[in-house]
């Protein structure tokens, strides 16, 4: 009988089922590996019960409820964060880099070891912030570098743009780096680095006739150099099921040409170049951290980042703050949430 009160036991004495009943179950803490074994175990708690599980931590039936008991709940939370890509450069400029990436989940095409999942404590406000795809570049004006995305620790540099005619070599080290630019009137310039672990370095541009830029960097691979008037192709993004489903992101932008053979932006949204010294070339994807496209008299803009977090469903509810675009989806016994637009913060419970 629950409220009972607690009741010690003589060396040698014989326990009755009543006993056991009345007293033992509400004075242990019973261990089980989540809240369905709890239900199926204890259908009916009684109010005082106290449980443990690896879900919940310790928790006590008030009467209606399991509620935590005292100290600070963590939990585990896996994650991908994505930059947003760099804008392209005009002309015979480079394909945008794409952004930066960094995840928990293992990805197909990359080369970076997924990092360890997040620690998270219930109760607190952790800041996410999506970045922004960086402007496309007019004649002689490098490729603008897209916004690096932020949760909790974990912060994804912007993708470098790419370089056009006279605007010289960006001095910022993005997430996957923009491609070289082929000016016909300049020495054709290297691609940029991208950052270890995040993306790849931009393809080479030519000088050669009229010149072609290369490819900006994608998260699975370099972009591709031009030769001769043609362009060079982006980068490949990497594929992540973080979600549950696979998806392919940051592919570097297609460089641009002035008259030769314009090239495709990588897989995973990647701006394709435009082989022209007007229009404007193809932007990188939303949400999927492409590059732009080099090219034409304006290049195209980068696409925004993402943020994904996935946790088991009984260890945590997630509470999306303001400013924040988010959709909240199931992968079996997962919640998967994926925050497309703004600055905020989510918090758990």
């Amino acid at each position: 009988m629950a409220g009972a009160g607690y009741r010690t036991f003589q060396s040698g004495e014989v326990l009755t089922s009543t006993n056991v009943q009345t007293y033992l179950m509400d004075q242990a803490v019973q261990v089980y590996s989540g809240t369905a074994a709890r239900s199926s175990a204890v259908p009916s708690p009684s109010a005082g019960m106290v449980a443990y599980s690896t879900a919940t931590g310790l928790q006590v039936f008030n009467g209606s409820a399991w509620t935590s008991v005292g100290g600070l709940q963590t939990f585990t939370c896996d994650y991908l964060v994505l930059a947003g890509g760099g804008g392209g450069g005009a002309r015979s400029g480079g394909g945008g880099g794409a952004g930066g990436l960094r995840s928990s989940v293992a990805a197909t095409g990359g080369t970076a070891s997924p990092e360890s999942a997040l620690t998270l404590t219930k109760g607190y406000a952790h800041y996410v912030s999506i970045g922004a795809g960086g402007a496309g570049a007019p004649v002689n004006t490098v490729g603008f570098q897209g916004s690096n995305s932020i949760f909790h620790t974990i912060e994804s540099k912007g993708g470098s743009g790419g370089l056009t005619g006279n605007s010289g070599a960006s001095s910022l080290v993005g997430g996957c780096g923009g491609g070289g630019n082929g000016f016909r009137e300049q020495a054709n310039r290297n691609g940029l680095s991208g950052t270890t672990g995040q993306g790849f370095a931009g393809g080479n541009g030519s000088a050669v006739g009229n010149g072609a830029g290369g490819g900006g960097g994608g998260t699975g691979q370099v972009g591709t150099n031009g030769a001769a008037s043609d362009s060079g192709e982006g980068g490949n993004g990497s594929s992540n099921n973080v979600t549950g489903t696979a998806v392919t992101r940051g592919g570097g932008g297609g460089g641009g040409s002035y008259s030769g053979s314009a090239s495709s932006g990588g897989t995973g949204g990647g701006g394709a170049g435009l082989n022209s010294d007007s229009g404007t070339a193809t932007a990188g994807t939303v949400n999927l951290g492409g590059g732009g496209g080099g090219g034409g008299a304006v290049a195209g803009a980068g696409g925004s980042g993402i943020v994904i977090l996935k946790f088991t469903t009984a260890s945590a509810t997630c509470t999306v703050g303001a400013g924040l675009t988010s959709a909240s989806t199931v992968d079996g016994a997962s919640t998967v949430i994926s925050i497309t637009a703004g600055s905020g913060t989510v918090s758990f419970a």
